[in-house]
């Protein structure tokens, strides 16, 4: 369910202008934003110069309109040049934060080629993690070499016998297979 079948517009930002807000109609494949694929666009516009940045979205019409979007890639038929905009999030009202539509930054080429995707995982992965670092919970972690625990308490106490039972509440365990 990461595809849509909803309208997707995108805006495009360069040094000397934007494109304004451009419906993507014609894929060079047969069902355009389907999970997994990658679909190709032509955009007819002058020439913006460097590019900077996209806003991407869609109108949220249709059944399973939310779309998981990785990244857009846009070639500049002028000077040759890929411009990569990272998104790795959900454009969906039930999903993330609920927005269908994304303003991305170009990805800066010129650094660690790897470095925002990488920053954009790992914000995923706290996003989906945070929740067992809430206040009044505790984390146990079990070793199948020791068979102990360690429990990580919200007073910043660590306690290596990791007492399953405890006046802080709920516990959630971390199996943690060395």
């Amino acid at each position: 369910n990461a595809g849509t079948e909803a309208d997707v517009y995108v805006s495009v930002y360069g040094e000397r202008g934007d494109t304004g807000s451009r419906q993507l109609l014609r894929s060079q494949k047969p069902k355009k934003f389907l999970k997994g694929q990658t679909d190709i666009f032509a955009v007819e516009a002058v020439h913006l110069g460097h590019l900077y940045k996209i806003v991407i979205g869609h109108n949220g019409l249709g059944s399973g309109n939310g779309w998981f979007l990785d990244k857009v890639v846009i070639k500049d038929p002028v000077t040759d040049l890929d411009y990569t905009f990272l998104c790795h999030r959900w454009l969906d009202q039930g999903q993330d934060d609920g927005k269908i539509a994304r303003e991305l930054t170009v990805t800066d080429a010129s650094t660690f080629p790897g470095r925002q995707e990488l920053e954009l995982k790992r914000v995923e992965t706290w996003a989906a993690e945070k929740w067992k670092f809430q206040e009044g919970n505790i984390l146990q972690f079990y070793n199948r070499l020791t068979h102990g625990f360690i429990c990580l308490n919200p007073d910043s106490r660590v306690d290596v016998l990791g007492d399953k039972k405890n006046k802080y509440g709920k516990v959630y365990f971390l199996w943690i297979y060395a």
